[in-house]
């Protein structure tokens, strides 16, 4: 591991709070010092980007037991670091929310250059990070503060909520928003008293680490957050296997691996997986607002976006005029790789990722399904651009009815009812977000029947994501446990009940028969029973 330093090429001053923080004019970090920042000695790994293919660096993926020792250094910092007031470690998410936006170019920059994405969608990673630090920095204290309970008896029964960390939490990221998932799965975890070791997906390295860089400038202790590198196969189960809690985002069937795995030791686990979101347009909705809010939603980060909507639902009494009105707002979608804030839409992943969304595509144009717009890769842009897709009459064996597509691919369907909505939007092993264009009366009355862990109400997906303060996660096969709000700390925290018994016990009394006890206790419960 290379031992801890001011950021890469950066130089330091001190903030009011007493932190380090990052001089206005600090030069940027190279991906040459970023890699350094990984615990790794093994194989090397060549990063490549996304736009051209070119290589951007090389990373060292974890060796043998490098995992396992990571993780134990980890341990021996948390103790330290569990016995710091809450109020000084909120303090370091604090200088951390500040530093990620005051370094918002360069986070750009990097989370650009490994994703392929455009800067626009780049811009929801650093907003969204920034915004999770800050709200933990505030409301973490009193989340974490000893709490009282009503006791057995009043008076005589004094008992306490205490909340302890778990110790070290792994924390499994995908390359689909390699920043702000690192971020602010991490924090909230290290705000909580633990310590943190992150296994970034293998294609996106740097943004990981460009995290543990800021955390570092922002005041976190050496040891408490490390970085392992490697692919999932490898690094993933090592991981799973040291720590006391698993945090992971990722695909349904790689969530249940590691949740048998996690099982398997009795730790606990929470994951964020896949979605096949719905986005039903009701005929009040308004219809301009609904075409532009569904193009937005559908292509942000190319769709892949596990909140995306892919399958749109529109009421027949308006499906000709959103459907022509959602057409035009996709004419206009800008693709283009580069770091211009023109670009609207940028790369997939990969050429691996595009031939699987390809596939999905060619089985559901084989099936019968038309292309209203798009349904073709442009290789003129680069090897991982795709024209954003709009299908209709899609059969109900196609693929991309009910598996993720993850790509600029969607689909519409018309409903004629907005129960048929309602049941065709639910009609899914997945529900992770949802969306409905309709009153806001409308829209809250339906969204509550929706099977979805979050459902946004005349926007895409943003809403829901961004209230931080609320929790945010999957219901049926999208998940289990919650990011964001109270329960997205909370889940890292060990709940311990103390009571003290004064006085008298809960138990006959000296010289008390035991049926004598009895009738006193059972009509003292019904007296209290009356004020619980």
């Amino acid at each position: 591991m290379t031992s801890r330093t001011t950021a890469p090429g950066a130089t330091a001053s001190t903030s009011p709070a007493g932190g380090p923080t990052t001089a206005p004019d600090a030069p940027r970090a190279s991906f040459e010092q970023l890699a350094s920042l990984a615990t790794g000695t093994g194989p090397a790994l060549e990063v490549t980007s996304p736009f051209d293919g070119q290589p951007l660096g090389v990373v060292r993926q974890a060796a043998e037991g490098e995992v396992a020792a990571a993780v134990q250094r980890a341990r021996e910092a948390q103790m330290r670091w569990a016995a710091t007031p809450a109020r000084t470690r909120a303090a370091v998410a604090r200088r951390f929310a500040k530093l990620v936006l005051d370094r918002r170019d360069e986070i750009l920059d990097v989370v650009q250059a490994e994703t392929g994405k455009s800067r626009l969608a780049a811009l929801e990673e650093v907003v969204d990070a920034s915004m999770t630090a800050s709200h933990y920095a505030h409301t973490a204290p009193g989340l974490l503060r000893p709490r009282r309970h009503v006791g057995t008896f009043p008076l005589l029964t004094q008992t306490t909520e205490l909340r302890h960390p778990k110790g070290v939490v792994g924390v499994i990221t995908p390359w689909n928003y390699p920043f702000t998932l690192v971020a602010s799965d991490s924090i909230p975890a290290l705000l909580a008293g633990n310590a943190v070791v992150i296994k970034p997906d293998h294609q996106t390295p740097y943004s990981g680490l460009m995290v543990l860089d800021l955390l570092w400038q922002a005041g976190l202790p050496d040891g408490l957050a490390q970085v392992v590198l490697g692919p999932g196969a490898v690094v993933g189960p090592q991981l799973v296997d040291a720590v006391d809690f698993v945090m992971f985002t990722g695909s349904t069937a790689t969530g249940r691996v590691v949740a048998q795995r996690a099982a398997g030791r009795l730790i606990g686990f929470s994951a964020e997986l896949g979605g096949k979101n719905p986005l039903i347009v009701l005929p009040d909705a308004n219809i301009p607002a609904a075409a532009a809010g569904a193009a937005r939603a559908c292509f942000a980060n190319a769709g892949q976006l596990c909140v995306g909507p892919e399958r749109i639902y529109v009421h027949e009494a308006v499906r000709s005029r959103f459907t022509e009105a959602f057409l035009d707002e996709v004419s206009r979608i800008r693709v283009a790789p580069g770091t211009s804030w023109d670009a609207d839409m940028g790369s997939l992943i990969s050429p691996a990722h595009l031939a699987r969304v390809q596939a999905h595509l060619d089985d559901a144009v084989g099936k019968g399904a038309r292309i209203l717009a798009g349904g073709a890769a442009r290789p003129d842009l680069g090897p991982g651009f795709f024209a954003p897709t709009v299908l209709t009459d899609v059969p109900e064996t196609a693929d991309l009815v009910r598996s993720e597509t993850f790509g600029p691919v969607v689909a519409i369907y018309p409903v004629r009812t907005e129960d048929e909505a309602i049941a065709r939007a639910n009609d899914s092993t997945l529900g992770l977000n949802a969306s409905v264009w309709t009153t806001p009366s409308r829209g809250r009355a339906l969204g509550s029947r929706i099977e979805a862990g979050t459902v946004n109400v005349n926007e895409g997906y943003a809403a829901a994501w961004a209230s931080h303060s609320a929790p945010m996660g999957g219901w049926k096969e999208s998940g289990l446990g919650r990011r964001h709000g109270a329960e997205g700390l909370l889940k890292y925290t060990e709940a311990q009940t103390v009571s003290v018994q004064h006085a008298l016990p809960i138990a006959p009394w000296t010289g008390m028969s035991n049926e004598r006890f009895a009738n006193l206790f059972t009509r003292a419960t019904g007296i209290l029973n009356r004020f619980r």
